[in-house]
């Protein structure tokens, strides 16, 4: 049977992505968390001392872990990209930023993205309706649900 541990900061952050994604695949883990107090004691046991870290059947692979990584940061280029068309005011570029009627993990990742914005404005997506949409549906879904309800509030 897959044993899966997740190391990370008592916080959402970078570690909640993949929560969600446990969540949305109803696959059990187990989520250790660190308060920041407590991260220097374990820095040297994660690779490149950073987290969050997936052990998998007690075990890290680090090229799979890298591979993870590398996409997870061009994700994060793109994001960055992105963030100037949350300004922009023609209609047709801003339907560009739909996304599809299913969930992939780019919408899981999203979600998480604009939890931190939604933070900061809680009115940033008032003009950007397919965003919003594509936010409500994450949260519909019955696992993800299950899961906001009941994940620790940090």
């Amino acid at each position: 049977m897959s044993t899966y541990k997740l190391y990370y900061f008592n916080n959402r952050d970078r570690g909640e992505i993949c929560r969600l994604i446990f969540a949305a695949a109803g696959q059990k883990y187990e989520d250790i968390r660190y308060e920041d107090d407590e991260w220097l004691l374990h820095k040297a046991e994660m690779p490149l001392g950073e987290m969050p870290v997936l052990e998998f059947n007690a075990g890290r692979n680090y090229f799979e872990q890298a591979k993870v990584d590398a996409v997870v940061d061009t994700i994060e280029d793109l994001i960055t990209k992105l963030i100037p068309v949350f300004d922009e005011q023609d209609d047709d570029k801003r339907e560009e930023l739909k996304f599809d009627n299913h969930l992939p993990w780019a919408d899981l990742y999203f979600y998480n993205f604009l939890e931190t914005i939604l933070g900061i404005n809680e009115n940033c997506l008032d003009n950007y309706p397919s965003l919003k949409q594509n936010r409500e549906e994450v949260e519909k879904q019955p696992k993800i649900a299950e899961y906001l309800k009941n994940r620790p509030k940090t």
